[in-house]
Order: C-alpha cells, then sequence, then structure tokens
C-alpha cells in the first residue's frame, strides 16, 4: 500500500496540485491582477490573506476567498476623488467590473452614507460595493471612509461593519 506521503509526492509529480496550493495559485494571480490595475505594491500575505499599499488609501486588503472581496479604506470622511478612482481600478482587478461605472457608484454610495450616516451597498452589472463613513468602533475604528467590493458571482459576504 501507498502511504500518504508517497501519494502526495506521486499527485505532485504527476502535476494534481492539492487543492491549498490551487487556492494559493488563484490568490497569487489576483493578488497580482490588483497589483496591475491598480499600482498598489504587495506588502503581505498570509493564507487568502493579502494586503497592499497604495498611496490614494490607508488600508487595501484582499480576502481571495470565494468570491474574493477587497477593502479599500481611507482616515478621510470626504475622501480625494483618487480614492474613489483606486476603488473603481479594484473593482476591474477584483470582479472584473467597468472601472468608471464602480469609480462613480462608490462616490455615489459613499456620499449616500454621509447624508444618512449609515452604510449604503450598490452594484454593477459584475461588482456589488458596500460604502461606509465613521466614526467606527472596530478595527478599522481609525478609517473614516471604507468601501469594499465583491463579485457578483455567487453570494457576497460584505458586511456592513468589520
Amino acid at each position: 500500500m501507498l502511504r500518504v506521503s508517497a501519494l502526495i509526492g506521486l499527485a505532485g509529480a504527476l502535476g494534481l496540485a492539492s487543492p491549498m496550493a490551487r487556492a494559493a495559485d488563484a490568490c497569487d494571480t489576483l493578488s497580482a491582477r490588483v497589483i496591475r490595475d491598480t499600482g498598489a505594491s504587495l506588502a503581505g500575505r498570509a493564507g487568502p490573506y493579502a494586503v497592499f499599499r497604495a498611496q490614494d488609501a490607508a488600508r487595501m486588503s484582499l480576502d481571495c476567498r470565494a468570491p474574493a472581496r477587497i477593502t479599500i479604506a481611507s482616515r478621510d470622511r470626504e475622501s480625494s476623488t483618487a480614492y474613489f478612482v483606486l476603488i473603481g481600478l479594484a473593482a476591474r482587478a477584483v470582479a472584473g467590473a467597468d472601472a468608471a461605472t464602480a469609480e462613480v457608484l462608490a462616490l455615489n454610495l459613499h456620499q449616500a452614507s454621509l447624508l444618512a450616516d449609515a452604510p449604503r451597498r450598490g452594484g454593477t452589472a459584475r461588482a456589488l460595493i458596500l460604502c461606509e463613513t465613521g466614526p467606527r468602533g472596530d478595527a478599522l475604528r481609525e478609517d473614516l471612509t471604507v468601501c469594499r467590493i465583491a463579485s457578483r458571482a455567487g453570494l457576497s459576504r460584505i458586511r456592513s461593519k468589520g
């Protein structure tokens, strides 16, 4: 009988990657797309999570678990136009959305959040976006504007807090 380690070695030799290896490869691919589309740089990666540095955001983190989603935060309650451009580019990278459409949607959701003092969510043909304004009481408490983007494929795990 073959041992488990021998089976894993045989699977590797035959090019049959484990589910964990395939997930890591998929996250590497998605992280590279985020870098290419947004101009951000990779700050760190652990499992299905990646953190980026971007000039127009205080925080930018990717969760590669299906459906993949990205959180982009700003310390400004009324963020610059460049922040919303970054959101559009991230929506293109993560969900394949039209960047200009996602940018305008995020700006409108942000403005609606400011007026309602509550999170607002909406979608494009390919992306779901949730924007909220602070102050916040969670781990993102220093960030006064937070937008999350997820692909419309499957159910969204975008939540109003956290």
